[in-house]
């Protein structure tokens, strides 16, 4: 796990945040799942404690994850629900109109971006 590039644009806190919603995404991680713990994240990604703690505490503060006393942060039940909600907002309000906008530069037509199915 520790292999992970981080880029120097973004705070390390919300590359690791970001990681953690594509694993809730992916399914790697499921309502009810624990997430690893503070420390457990901190060794594996060679990260300062600090760091970990806020990148679970953003996740708790949007309510994708929840802090059980003693026992850790786990996934809520409308976690994925929401992020597929809110990562599929941010993709066409945000991304796919660059996505678009690089299509009808280079021209490219519906044939060409569909693959093709041999039968």
């Amino acid at each position: 796990m520790s292999d992970i590039q981080w880029s120097d644009d973004i705070p390390i806190y919300r590359q690791l945040k970001k990681r953690v919603i594509a694993m809730m995404l992916d399914g790697i991680l499921k309502p009810g799942d624990a997430l690893p713990s503070v420390r457990q994240m901190a060794a594996n990604y060679q990260l300062n404690t600090i760091t970990v703690s806020r990148a679970y505490q953003e996740l708790a503060d949007e309510g994708l994850v929840e802090r059980r006393r003693g026992l850790g942060m786990f996934m809520t039940e409308q976690a994925a629900t929401h992020l597929r909600s809110s990562e599929r907002d941010h993709f066409l309000d945000e991304e796919w109109t660059a996505v678009l906008e690089r299509i009808q530069r280079l021209g490219l037509s519906l044939a060409e971006l569909l693959p093709q199915r041999k039968v």
